[in-house]
């Protein structure tokens, strides 16, 4: 959220609406019809469902107001328009009021496949369905209120834990395990190493473990967490978090599970 963007935010017009070009709507397309048929039997009931609740289609990039509605019909939440990439501290200001930040660019072509900063798909497709459900939208919105309060000392540890689900989530369920992270329903790469796991480590979400584990954004992740049910998420966030990094900052962090980022 720091470093200069490659991509130019999509400006509404007088009437709030975002215009795409013809090949911008295939480009969803094409991401969507591919998703959709690799989620089918991997995400859980509860993201399939806000897919149909908030409408998404095939054939064109959606409206930001017409999510924006739907959401508020459902669980309160919103979404708010943004530039490609932001602070995080109005990342966490607008989560804390109940907005999600919607970068409107969608990824060219070339990176159709993988985009290292967020764009429309993902952040539509990936993260929005959830947030009708309102046991995930109420710890999104708390995860922003602690951010918010505890401050930019605190902001590297909490975003583990905002890494780990909200992005990188698995949940049990009836069916078996299932995923819900925007980062992995909205890469074919990841749908596949999340839910085959030949590579990759499982742990049952523990919040202590969550917040001594490093990551990197630019691979497919080697450790994903699991959760037991959304109601769980509800209950993690009201912890005391501010103590529970100030514990994990003192443990010290667990080996990286990856090879160090080339400088």
């Amino acid at each position: 959220m720091t470093k200069e963007s490659t991509y130019t935010a999509n400006l509404p017009d007088a009437d709030g609406v975002y215009h795409y070009t013809a090949e911008e709507d295939q480009i969803w397309s094409e991401l969507y019809r591919r998703q959709m048929t690799l989620l089918a039997d991997r995400a859980c009931r509860e993201y399939l469902d806000g897919v149909k609740t908030l409408g998404l289609k095939p054939d064109k990039v959606p409206q930001l107001r017409d999510v924006n509605r739907r959401l508020n019909e459902t669980t309160g939440f919103g979404v708010e328009g943004v530039p490609a990439l932001i602070p995080p501290s109005r990342f966490y200001e607008l989560l804390s009021q109940g907005k999600f930040p919607l970068a409107t660019f969608i990824r060219r072509r070339e990176h159709i496949d993988y985009i290292e900063e967020p764009d429309i798909f993902h952040e539509v497709f990936g993260h929005c369905p959830l947030l009708t459900n309102q046991s995930y939208a109420n710890f999104v919105r708390r995860f922003g209120e602690k951010a918010v309060s505890l401050g930019k000392g605190y902001s590297w540890h909490l975003f583990r834990i905002f890494w780990f689900t909200v992005e990188f989530g698995l949940i049990d369920t009836p069916q078996g395990r299932r995923c819900f992270g925007a980062g992995i329903v909205s890469s074919p790469s990841e749908t596949g190493a999340a839910m085959e796991g030949k590579e990759c480590e499982f742990r049952p979400f523990d919040l202590m473990t969550v917040l001594r584990t490093p990551y990197r954004i630019d691979i497919v992740q080697p450790i994903y967490y699991v959760i037991k049910s959304f109601a769980q998420l509800e209950s993690i966030i009201e912890e005391d978090i501010g103590a529970r990094i100030n514990e994990a900052k003192t443990l010290g962090d667990f080996p990286p599970a990856f090879e160090a980022k080339a400088s």
